[in-house]
């Protein structure tokens, strides 16, 4: 080999020695870079997870306190709707009851006419008895009917004692000896206790 070319071939060697450290340090920095990318976009996505996890979660808790809002309204609602059925049913018994119980001492005073017009013959007692009959079958379709406890055991609920008496023979005491004024009821209600004498000793 000539002195030249040995020469050619040392400056070769030299330049690899130069150019591969630079490579590796090239290489090495490049490498760095990409790791600090990878780690950049890593926290990224565990940011953009957290605040996701943290916008779901708040959904779910805005979900939760709208759906308690819509059954405390729906509650409301139906609670509303049944105290205004009892309010009405409560306005309907209360004027029926109000009515028949006003309707009581004209049906007094209209026996009362039958039992003198019973001794007579004519249109009066005729025209007594239909309106009479008519008077019955009103209050009997609105539910009402009348009652004559006698012999049935006191109720106070049903019957108001105005007197007592001795009982008569067979009869127990604290039974109903004899109905001054009978009773009347409206659909399993007393309007009107029937005033009674008491069997008593």
């Amino acid at each position: 080999m000539t002195e030249a070319a040995c020469d050619k071939q040392k400056a070769k060697a030299q330049d690899t020695e130069n150019v591969m450290p630079d490579a590796a340090q090239a290489d090495a920095k490049t490498a760095c870079g990409c790791g600090k990318e990878a780690a950049s976009s890593e926290e990224k996505k565990d940011t953009a997870v957290a605040e996701l996890t943290e916008k779901l979660q708040q959904a779910e808790k805005k979900i939760a306190e709208n759906y308690d809002m819509y059954v405390r309204a729906m509650a409301e609602v139906e609670n509303t709707r049944k105290r205004a059925e009892a309010d009405v049913l409560k306005a309907e018994k209360f004027g029926i009851d109000k009515f028949a119980t006003n309707l009581l001492p004209v049906m007094d005073s209209l026996e009362k006419a039958m039992e003198h017009a019973q001794k007579e013959e004519g249109p009066m007692k005729d025209g007594l008895l239909a309106i009479y009959r008519q008077l019955i079958h009103a209050m009997e379709v609105s539910g009402m009917k009348s009652f004559e406890p006698v012999g049935e055991k006191f109720d106070p609920n049903r019957h108001q004692a105005v007197t007592v008496v001795p009982p008569a023979e067979g009869q127990e005491s604290g039974t109903v000896a004899t109905v001054f004024q009978k009773g009347w009821m409206i659909q399993e209600r007393v309007l009107r206790p029937a005033m009674v004498a008491v069997a008593q000793g």
